[in-house]
């Protein structure tokens, strides 16, 4: 058994980065646990990294906020891939083989986005009862509900179930409608445009977009005009720049 292996801190991955556009340099005490973040090449590729002792690293607020620090740094003089939080590689060795064996796909993935950032936009419902909006918006689903409210002995399962089907109908269909108005105004404005799940019942939509860096005011201008379009019952919320972790992948067993 090799003791020094042992003793070998294991590497945190933050990024990688090709060599010719991220020289080496030193980055600061920012990493993990406040730890020094480096760079290791293979090649014309770069991990960043610092050491880290533990096996697993949790998803704390103070862990995360540290990752994507490095990350938000490294942005101002390379494009990245950012690696997903938590990546550990257990030794210099494992490193090593990741960048080797990835090393076309790190390229491609580092090509493809490569003076590009990821911006966001999330569009949201701002009204107090998201039912009674769609009911206003959609005569039919006033139909059904003045019907079941009219029942003698109120309305049974099936009628419930049969409005909640109208309701998801409507509102799935409702954020089609406006998503295609939003991207008419920014697809010309981006390189790509991925939809997210919505992740709550008044969330309209929820957008990454790869935006070319010189073009980041014209996607902002792009957001203005969209939401002139919509009246003050949606709110517009766009946020970045990112490293473009919706457009690259990402996920190294290390």
């Amino acid at each position: 058994m090799n003791i020094a292996s042992l003793l070998e801190p294991g590497h945190y991955l933050y990024a990688i980065a090709d060599t010719v556009e991220l020289p080496p340099v030193y980055f600061g005490n920012i990493g993990i646990n406040g730890a020094p973040v480096y760079q290791i090449s293979q090649g014309s590729m770069a991990a960043v990294v610092s050491n880290i002792s533990e096996k697993k690293i949790r998803p704390e607020r103070k862990n995360l906020a540290a990752h994507n620090v490095v990350i938000k740094r490294l942005m101002e003089n390379a494009t990245v891939l950012p690696v997903a939080f938590g990546t550990i590689a257990a030794s210099n060795q494992a490193l090593m083989h990741i960048l080797k064996q990835n090393s076309s796909t790190f390229s491609e993935q580092l090509d493809r986005v490569r003076g590009k950032v990821e911006l966001g936009l999330r569009v949201v419902l701002d009204v107090p009862n998201i039912f009674e909006y769609m009911v206003g918006r959609h005569p039919d689903l006033a139909e059904l509900r003045d019907d079941m409210v009219g029942k003698q002995h109120g309305p049974t399962q099936n009628d419930k179930i049969e409005m909640g089907r109208l309701f998801d109908h409507l509102l799935t269909q409702d954020r089609e409608l406006h998503t295609e108005t939003v991207m008419e105004v920014l697809g010309p404005r981006c390189v790509e445009i991925r939809q997210n799940p919505t992740r709550e019942e008044k969330e309209v939509m929820h957008l990454a977009c790869l935006v070319e860096r010189g073009a980041q005011k014209a996607f902002e201008d792009g957001v203005f005009e969209a939401a002139n379009r919509f009246d003050n019952n949606f709110s517009f919320d766009f946020n970045g720049p990112w490293a473009p972790h919706h457009f690259v992948s990402m996920a190294l067993q290390a």
